[in-house]
């Protein structure tokens, strides 16, 4: 099957080498309000020019990846993406060197005057007294977020001899040490450093991280840079300080609004600026765009995704320890739909034995799909399989480390009702599949899988004659039957498996012998 992919932006083909040569693509280039049957867009890779709202989405019925060929992903709509399925990828180690780069040439720039004192000689003045700068050497730099820009200015500043101190609540102690950087809280970095960069996500929580209440608290003569993304920094906070003299001054990549529309910080003589160009390098630009067309082809040919926004990233030995288990998991979540079908409260699943080890929540999903395609009006796969049951007020739970029961791997699964419980325990055998291995209580041995009837009834003699007669005297054959009791003269249970599904007025027929209690036909 053929995926046809929007490339935008002024994406060029030597920047996307993995997509080109790829038989099952269908390369477009353009930009989206130029394209008449949008429709048939199934991958849409985009730069930062690009909005993909809530409202470009429902335009594009079948769109199923979204790539950006960068880091930042806030010109994409990810929630609303991921509401409809829509995997969102984009490319964060592409622009790494070239924008850490950038940041440091600003820095030297800023703190140097060179560009005031290169427009000065170019106007004629020889004015070598004004545009006195200042070492780096021994001074103190901020780094809000220690991502991997963040990381790599690290290493630069101590080739300087700075002393770097940070802030992020995500950074592991051992890089800290690696790094020899000192982690602080933002109050205390913002008070402590001589220059102060930025470098997260633009998110509501960091949106003007930098403000008036805190910058009023900066040292007296620091420097400010800000290369990631416009927002971060409060720039009319940022104006008042430079402006009273308490900030020696700033360097901007990137604004609020692009292109900027009032020009007073722009113009303001101790500001440096540059149109947002951090990551534009002739190697950089290629890198991302490579990068991002790499995760659409291991979309396609179905291969682990590195850098994927909205749903696990897994590496590929993870992926290989996985993919045996993931339809298998699609099934039990199918199975575990028809036969329980009251509304649920909470899905709990426990994975243990080999599957312990390892992330997971893929296969949660993966049941997750199987358990909510039938109940909800709309498409539900890995991508948006935990909002839905999220929406429909279903709590998921996932537990490492249950009982194996001496299988080598082993699945859990209690379906929580209004009224009810189910439970189902099952496993991957070498050589012989997916089996299931308990059944609300009961212990039985079948593979869920083609056209199966559950029937729940009394141990009394006969009783499994009776049925077997039943369909036999209807010409029905039965393909396999399983059996399973709790106690002699109790409940028990057979599960039987047919070529074709018997039709519900013999399904209806069955369910009157008597002794019998329930009859459940499923379909996998």
């Amino acid at each position: 099957m053929t995926t046809t992919v929007l490339v935008c932006d002024g994406i060029t083909k030597d920047g996307i080498e993995p997509l080109v040569n790829l038989e099952e693509v269908n390369l477009i280039f353009g930009k989206l309000e130029e394209i008449q049957e949008l429709e048939t867009i199934n991958g849409l890779m985009v730069r930062s020019a690009t909005k993909v709202t809530e409202a470009v989405l429902e335009k594009l019925p079948g769109l199923k990846i979204i790539a950006r060929a960068g880091v930042g992903v806030d010109n994409i709509d990810v929630a609303a993406a991921t509401k409809k399925g829509i995997l969102v990828v984009n490319a964060p180690e592409g622009n790494t060197i070239s924008t850490a780069e950038h940041t440091w040439a600003m820095m030297m720039s800023l703190l140097r005057n060179i560009p005031q004192a290169n427009q000065s000689l170019k106007t004629g003045e020889w004015n070598r007294k004004k545009y006195t700068g200042q070492e780096l050497y021994q001074k103190t730099l901020g780094i809000v977020g220690m991502g991997r820009i963040g990381s790599e200015l690290a290493k630069r500043a101590k080739s300087f001899s700075m002393n770097v101190l940070v802030f992020d609540p995500y950074f592991p102690l051992e890089k800290q040490k690696e790094l020899s950087v000192t982690s602080v809280d933002l109050d205390t970095l913002i008070q402590q450093s001589d220059i102060i960069t930025v470098h997260t996500p633009l998110t509501k929580d960091t949106r003007k991280l930098l403000n008036a209440d805190n910058l009023k608290h900066a040292k007296r003569g620091a420097f400010i840079l800000n290369c990631a993304r416009g927002g971060i920094i409060d720039e009319e906070a940022l104006l008042h300080f430079l402006d009273n003299g308490h900030l020696a001054g700033c360097a901007l990549d990137v604004f609020e609004q692009e292109p900027p529309v009032n020009r007073s910080l722009i113009e303001h003589e101790n500001v440096v600026v540059t149109p947002h160009i951090a990551a534009s390098t002739v190697q950089a630009q290629k890198n991302v765009a490579f990068m991002a067309s790499d995760e659409i082809k291991s979309f396609i040919l179905n291969k682990p995704l590195k850098h994927a926004v909205n749903f696990p990233s897994l590496s590929k030995d993870t992926y290989e320890k996985l993919i045996a288990y993931y339809d298998f998991s699609n099934d039990l979540g199918s199975f575990t739909t028809q036969f329980f079908k009251e509304p649920v409260q909470e899905i709990s699943i426990g994975y243990g034995g080999s599957l312990s080890e390892i992330d997971t929540t893929p296969l949660t999903r993966s049941f997750l799909c199987g358990f909510l395609r039938t109940r909800l009006g709309r498409p539900v796969n890995d991508v948006n399989s935990m909002i839905a049951a999220n929406e429909r007020g279903i709590v998921v739970g996932e537990k490492h480390g249950t009982d194996d029961f001496g299988y080598p791997n082993i699945i859990h699964v209690k379906v929580t009702g209004q009224n009810h419980t189910f439970t189902l325990s099952a496993t991957l055998v070498k050589g012989f599949g997916g089996r299931i291995i308990r059944l609300n209580g009961y212990t039985v041995d079948f593979v869920p899988q083609g056209s199966l009837l559950y029937i729940e009834h009394q141990d009394t003699p006969g009783i499994i004659g009776k049925v077997g007669a039943f369909l036999g005297e209807r010409n029905i054959n039965i393909a396999t039957m399983h059996v399973g009791r709790k106690s002699a003269g109790g409940e028990a249970m057979m599960v039987l498996t047919f070529d074709s599904q018997p039709s519900e007025n013999i399904q209806k027929e069955l369910s009157n012998i008597e002794d019998l209690i329930v009859c459940k036909p499923i379909e996998l």
